[in-house]
């Protein structure tokens, strides 16, 4: 797949529907700069708003995907196919959220441990400054990774769930 191929390619299909970056975005719930990183070939969308793109752009997302018009269209089990992945993807996404706040309380725990440990003056004793330590590490490298991961994934939930908001909204 080439994304250069692809931005350009949506590029093509935004400039057909006159429509601006920012109003794309308004509609897609994401920014200005993450259409712009699509157009540029910088990212990708995820698989959800590849879907609402193609049945905005009245095209396949394989034809996304190829960054080019097909003569072929697609069948509407390919479509209900492509939409069990993009529930699949969210489900992961869930799962991933569920697993990375269960590091952080563990980091708590490992946090109050050492505290205790600490305020009761045992880290001099040998084994517990390699209880101490271990705890240290674990906690600052749980933290640290947990941050990065959740950071990136808990706003692309948010996002996912505005625009189900915006769907539902308009089914009303």
């Amino acid at each position: 797949m080439d994304q250069q191929k692809v931005g350009l390619f949506l590029k093509e299909l935004r400039s057909e529907k006159s429509m601006t970056q920012a109003e794309l975005a308004e509609m897609l719930g994401v920014s200005n700069r993450s259409v712009s990183r699509w157009e540029n070939g910088a990212t990708m969308p995820d698989f959800d708003l590849l879907i609402e793109m193609a049945k905005y752009y009245e095209v396949e997302v394989g034809e996304i995907l190829d960054g080019e018009r097909r003569e072929n269209s697609m069948d509407t089990k390919t479509e209900e196919l492509m939409l069990k992945i993009a529930d699949y993807n969210n489900v992961e996404r869930n799962f991933f959220s569920r697993r990375m706040c269960a590091m952080f309380v563990l980091a708590i725990v490992g946090m109050v441990i050492f505290a205790v440990i600490d305020i009761a003056g045992l880290e001099r004793t040998q084994p517990y400054e390699t209880i101490v330590s271990t705890v240290l590490g674990f906690v600052l490298g749980t933290l640290l990774t947990g941050f990065l991961y959740s950071s990136r994934y808990i706003s692309k939930l948010k996002e996912a769930k505005a625009r189900l908001a915006r769907q539902l909204w308009k089914l009303k």
